[in-house]
């Protein structure tokens, strides 16, 4: 692992839980607008950022809905259930920040704007642990796409090959994995496939593996 430099966190369902609270918000959303098959919709949009998720819920339910209709309802509902039951960080994720900061450069790239991820990792008490973000927001294309990744070794300056992602949605391995950074994937909603595990350097079944890894 001496060629490792940065360690690239991802943030909803790596640092923190705020895909459960998503999945909360798009399905009683989707029973509102009467939309079918939500799951596979959640599923698609996973690490994408809010344009590429239009242009996938347009595709899917644009002939149904008006897609920006949907995606504002659903974020109200998100940050009602934000408000009463605030967000959860994943298991053993700020003791794998504390155990990673000493020995590696720590940066985030979340397909999340940029206010949210402030906002989510401030009051989750781990901001200060990252010394590159970079937002969804921030990039013209989203994950899949590598530009945040690549940005992210820009920042900080380093190479992606000495670099190490983790993240637990396909669209956010490709993202990686495209932009050269060697990958690990910690699952959270989706598991590992025979097609994603081409993406994969490897797996860890949780934060606390990544540490005895690394």
């Amino acid at each position: 692992m001496n060629h490792i430099k940065a360690i690239v966190f991802d943030m909803d369902g790596v640092i923190l839980d705020t895909e459960t609270m998503v999945d909360k918000s798009w399905i009683i959303a989707a029973k509102e607008f009467n939309l079918p098959q939500i799951q596979d919709a959640m599923v698609a949009c996973l690490g994408t950022n809010k344009n590429d998720t239009l242009d996938i819920l347009n595709k899917k339910y644009g002939h149904l809905c008006n897609p920006q209709d949907f995606l504002s309802r659903a974020s109200e509902l998100f940050h009602k259930l934000e408000f009463e039951e605030g967000i959860a960080l994943m298991p053993y994720a700020k003791e794998c920040l504390e155990y990673l900061k000493p020995k590696y450069r720590i940066a985030l790239a979340s397909s999340t704007r940029n206010e949210l991820v402030i906002r989510q990792l401030k009051n989750a008490k781990v901001l200060d642990y990252f010394e590159v973000i970079v937002t969804g927001d921030m990039v013209l294309h989203s994950k899949p796409d590598p530009e945040i990744y690549l940005k992210a070794c820009e920042e900080l300056n380093i190479p992606p090959e000495n670099c190490i992602a983790i993240e637990d949605s396909p669209n956010g391995l490709k993202s990686a994995f495209f932009a050269g950074l060697n990958t690990i994937m910690v699952p959270d909603k989706i598991q590992p496939n025979e097609e994603l595990n081409q993406f994969i350097w490897k797996k860890c079944d949780s934060l606390k593996n990544v540490m005895d890894m690394l």
